[in-house]
């Protein structure tokens, strides 16, 4: 009915009343309750004469808006179309993500984008803020929103500040909303403690991004309900690999085991791979206390110094956790693959399960390495390992050959004291070990895709989208700057961008192009509609392998294990297809969620740890060029400011078409990708923001300790 009314507004090309709309329909009298749903959801408007019409029939668009600290932004509009600059005398109030219609004016931006005046906000973002509460003796207080996309402070009356004091973050909740004029007020309703005491500049960042921290009672209850081993009842309905050797393989710190693998060598010859992942589904029931919180989650969130799990500790650590020597129940994935890493043949089964090893990254590549304490520690597994080891690269060249691309960035290993502090900062070391498990999953993850696709079965794919022409085109032109091209940009496949990554391969612009390919890339999401992933080059791909830690997994595993119990009813496909888009949109967006708020905590503790070590110096690489200068990444991974004006042999002026700062008089110039040499200046942990400039010399007087 919503497609329906949508097509009658647009057909009439101008606002209608509620009779006459209700007249053009066919099933006219089951309108109204549509009708209503579409006018809460913004998608049509009631104008002052009480017409019916489009957004576009008042020459409105809808989208977003992304706050910037200088008091402007940027509207995003919802089809997808080209962003738009929103001068500060036009933001009207709006708020970073509040949902909002705005019309285009005749200005263009200094970049040549479009203008946009904010008309009316449809749905605000943000009920409440995390922040610094400072004095006002003559007013009570106010809070300094720990956003910096939240330009205006927020006014606390005398009564309302909670006795909080200068210094203390606080949770306030929005009273009134700035309208251009008035400011935002509002009342304090939590204080986290002061900014400088352990832990509180994590748990303000878990705050802002409103991630739950505790578990309903209703889940806490269902946990402890849960048996922690596994039931005889449970044993006899499984398909019994308690004698095969099955190992986990994972970092040294993990908890949660969702994944195992075992591996033999046919007497064909061709090889049987098991990919067993922990069956949570046996245990979250649909609908239960459990699976509400888990929904509401929708992922666990990786903070540095600690876990907020999708799921409790007794199931996500305990009885749904591989954990060696403990039988377990897993769904597994057989496949048979041939000398050429092609998958003949593939099954699906709930099993039953013993984890022999718990193996550490580290450990495993070091004994592919020769490393003969290793070797002799695991001497049954070699043979195993060994032939993972050929079977990871096979799988790996193999997805090459399709167009794969592989992201080769530099990730932060953050070493953290047992108050949080930061005590180390470097690359992280990525092995043969990780690759291997990299491969099999994605591996298993293809092929369960492919399975349930086969099946007609309605289910919950991964999918990651062509990129936008658009960005593709600033893409290109950003590349050819460095001496790179994207090749067929009117049709672009996944080895086109492939070819570009390998050509930077083990160059100095090797990380900054790899960053601003991803970038141009359009976001992978969950849909319950099959249309690919461009960045793996898969027509069908999934999330199978992870159900303690998210949700889309959970939910296909409850899929498949009603596949092979009989199928699907027509009840049950019916219910399924009600709730997929639903499911998919939420955990898309709990996934994005929690990426950001690990990306904060993760910029805060460099911040912290770049704190220490002001004075010091570091080899960079400039990773941006802005009107004011350069952005330069350390070889640890912390990335700093270099401003334009502690540059003072000269006076630089930047060249936006060619990504660099160019000398006035002298014509010397700092050029994305180049390598520079800087001291750490100052670091502000308010802003998160690290300071730095240029080495007189050109190179380190003290290296810093990385």
């Amino acid at each position: 009915m919503h497609d329906e009314i949508i097509a009658a507004l647009k057909a009439s090309g101008k606002p209608l009343t509620i009779e006459q709309l209700i007249n053009s329909l066919e099933k006219g009298e089951d309108a109204k309750p549509a009708i209503t749903e579409l006018l809460n959801e913004h998608r049509i408007l009631l104008t002052r004469k009480r017409r019916l019409a489009l957004p576009e029939h008042l020459g409105l668009v809808f989208g977003r808006i992304q706050g910037h600290a200088a008091g402007f932004g940027f509207f995003l509009p919802k089809d997808g179309s080209r962003d738009a600059f929103v001068p500060v005398e036009a933001m009207h109030g709006a708020m970073h993500n509040d949902e909002v219609y705005v019309r285009y004016t005749a200005q263009l931006s200094r970049n040549g984008s479009p203008e946009a005046c904010v008309m009316f906000i449809a749905k605000r973002a943000l009920t409440r803020l995390v922040g610094t509460f400072e004095h006002d003796d003559s007013a009570g207080g106010y809070v300094v929103p720990d956003d910096a996309r939240i330009p205006a402070d927020m006014l606390i009356p005398r009564d309302k500040t909670k006795k909080a004091k200068a210094g203390d973050k606080v949770v306030a909740k929005i009273i009134d909303y700035p309208d251009g004029r008035r400011p935002m007020l509002g009342q304090v309703c939590e204080i986290l403690g002061n900014k400088h005491t352990a832990g509180t500049d994590v748990l303000s960042i878990i705050r802002q991004y409103e991630l739950p921290e505790a578990f309903s009672k209703a889940a806490q209850k269902g946990a402890k309900l849960t048996a922690q081993q596994v039931q005889n009842d449970e044993r006899v309905t499984r398909e019994n690999l308690l004698e095969k050797l099955v190992f986990t393989i994972d970092g040294p710190d993990a908890k949660d085991f969702d994944d195992a693998l075992s591996l033999e060598r046919l007497e064909n010859g061709n090889l049987y791979l098991g990919v067993h992942i922990a069956d949570v589904a046996h245990y979250v029931k649909e609908g239960g206390g459990l699976d509400k919180d888990a929904l509401l989650r929708g992922t666990s969130v990786y903070l540095a110094d600690r876990v907020i799990p999708m799921l409790p500790e007794e199931l996500s650590n305990g009885i749904c956790s591989l954990n060696p020597g403990e039988d377990r129940l897993a769904l597994s994935c057989f496949m048979e693959i041939d000398s050429n890493a092609r998958v003949l043949r593939h099954r699906l089964s709930e099993t039953l399960i013993c984890s022999k090893y718990r193996l550490v990254y580290g450990d495993v590549s070091a004994l592919l390495a020769g490393d003969e304490a290793q070797r002799q520690k695991y001497a049954d597994l070699v043979p195993v390992l060994s032939e993972l080891e050929q079977l990871a690269a096979k799988l790996k060249e193999r997805r090459h050959k399709r167009g794969s691309i592989d992201f080769d960035i530099a990730e932060a290993d953050l070493e953290l004291d047992e108050t949080g502090r930061p005590t180390s900062l470097k690359r992280a070391d990525r092995g043969v070990s990780e690759s291997i498990i990299e491969e099999c999953m994605l591996l298993a993850n293809e092929t369960v895709a492919e399975h349930m696709y086969d099946l007609k079965s309605p289910f919950l794919y991964r999918v990651h989208e062509q990129p936008e022409s658009e960005k593709l085109l600033e893409l290109n032109t950003f590349l050819q700057t460095l001496g790179y091209s994207i090749r067929n940009l009117k049709d672009v496949q996944p080895r086109n961008i492939q070819k570009v990554l390998y050509a930077a391969k083990d160059t100095k612009e090797e990380n900054i192009i790899n960053k601003v390919v991803l970038r141009a890339m359009q976001k992978a999401r969950y849909s319950e509609k099959c249309l690919g992933h461009f960045g793996l080059a898969y027509t069908r791909y999934c999330h199978f392998t992870a159900p303690i830690r998210r949700y889309p997994d959970l939910f296909c595993h409850r899929i498949i294990k009603l596949m092979l119990h009989g199928g699907l009813n027509e009840k049950q496909t019916a219910k399924l297809n009600e709730r997929l888009s639903a499911i998919a949109q939420s955990t898309s967006k709990s996934e994005r969620t929690a990426m950001e708020a690990e990306r904060a905590v993760e910029e805060l503790k460099k911040c912290e740890y770049m704190k220490e070590r002001i004075g010091e110096s570091f080899a960079g690489i400039i990773s941006g060029v802005v009107s004011f200068g350069f952005f330069a990444e350390l070889d640890n991974t912390a990335e700093g400011l270099v401003r334009a004006s502690t540059l003072d042999d000269d006076y630089y002026v930047h060249d936006e078409k060619n990504y660099r700062m160019v000398g006035r008089n002298s014509g010397k110039s700092y050029r994305l990708g180049d390598e520079v040499y800087v001291r750490v200046s100052a670091v502000d942990m308010v802003s998160h923001n690290i300071e730095l400039e240029l080495e007189d010399s050109g190179k380190p007087h003290k290296k810093g300790r990385g």
